[in-house]
């Protein structure tokens, strides 16, 4: 394996490339967070609600500490 092979194949050091889920729709035209109407990650058409990722954060936090 060549040092060409070996840097191509070996993970970034920025860490793992974090990555929408997989049924998500990706792609322009952006849904509107529902909780506070900024840009989501998410298409459009993407089914359910869609927050923002600071939205989606603060949401995972109440969650998580609701006993």
């Amino acid at each position: 394996m060549s040092d060409q092979e070996v840097r191509s194949s070996s993970c970034s050091a920025d860490g793992p490339n974090p990555m929408p889920p997989a049924d998500a729709v990706t792609g322009p035209p952006y849904a509107d967070c529902v909780l506070c109407g900024e840009p989501t990650e998410y298409g459009a058409a993407q089914p359910g609600a869609t927050l923002c990722p600071v939205c989606e954060w603060q949401e995972a936090q109440r969650t998580a500490c609701s006993g």
